[in-house]
């Protein structure tokens, strides 16, 4: 995953030896999104990709796919990181929440020049999908799909699971593994933030027309986006947590955005000047 390895270069440059006293204060792998609190205080999300975890059907097979459970809390934060790039979906999940929460930290000290964060917008609100001609959606995003149908446009979604598609959207389904038959013509591409977890966002990027927007959206994508700008990104649409005690309560509780937005986090979206 060189993307992230690149954004944990970035951040290690500004925070230092400091990283080294960071510990993750609370983890929570919740339903829906999994999260951390660090001991700085700030926190990180990441979506639950509870999908690409055949382990969860049985209590034992469970047991050896979280094995550190019980010994989260306390961790250093390098040790998360260190997560990222391991074979376990659970442990790179609060890897990338760990690397969300220290984004913040990162923006704290050094303030990005540019690229700017807007707080309390949508990303799927920023999009005029009339600009477009052939737009293409990677994941169910439900909000731009309702925006897409509703401008009656003309567009695909790709999906690996087209159960997650109503039966009225089926009509614009492609398989995931036919992605180079229509993403290459794509002027508009609104990508989930789940594909920077399973590391599948670098190959879309680089079968991308070079002046396609590119919009990655999610709580996953709430990191530095530098390197992502660097390849092709023109947008992220992600999550800032401001209350992460409150938020984790939340989520280890099974809620969604519904249930903590205005109240513990926001919805940001970060682009380029």
């Amino acid at each position: 995953m060189d993307f992230l390895r690149d954004t944990q270069k970035k951040i290690e440059g500004i925070l230092g030896d400091q990283l080294d006293d960071i510990l993750v204060e609370r983890a929570v792998l919740g339903l829906f999104f999994s999260g951390v609190k660090l001991s700085t205080g700030q926190g990180g999300l990441c979506f639950t990709p509870i999908k690409e975890m055949p382990q969860a059907v049985c209590c034992p097979s469970s047991a050896k796919a979280m094995p550190l459970s019980g010994h989260l809390s306390g961790r250093p934060v390098r040790a998360y990181l260190d997560d990222i790039y391991c074979e376990n979906i659970l442990r790179r999940t609060l890897g990338i929440a760990a690397l969300n929460a220290l984004s913040l930290l990162y923006w704290e000290k050094s303030p990005p020049d540019d690229y700017e964060i807007c707080m309390g917008m949508d990303a799927f609100d920023t999009v005029d999908v009339k600009r477009y001609k052939k737009p293409v959606v990677i994941g169910a995003l439900v909000p731009m799909l309702k925006k897409l149908i509703a401008a009656d446009a003309d567009f695909h979604v790709l999906e690996q699971d087209p159960r997650t598609l109503k039966p009225y959207e089926m009509k614009y389904y492609v398989p995931a593994d036919q992605a180079v038959t229509c993403i290459p013509d794509a002027d508009l591409l609104v990508i989930t933030g789940v594909t920077i977890l399973n590391n599948t966002l670098p190959d879309i990027l680089k079968v991308a027309k070079p002046d396609a927007e590119v919009i990655v959206t999610g709580p996953t994508a709430s990191m530095l986006p530098d390197v992502f700008f660097r390849h092709g990104v023109t947008t992220f649409g992600g999550i800032q947590v401001t209350k992460p005690d409150e938020l984790l309560d939340i989520i280890s509780e099974g809620g969604s955005g519904y249930h903590f937005f205005g109240k513990y986090a926001e919805r940001t979206v970060i682009r380029k000047k």
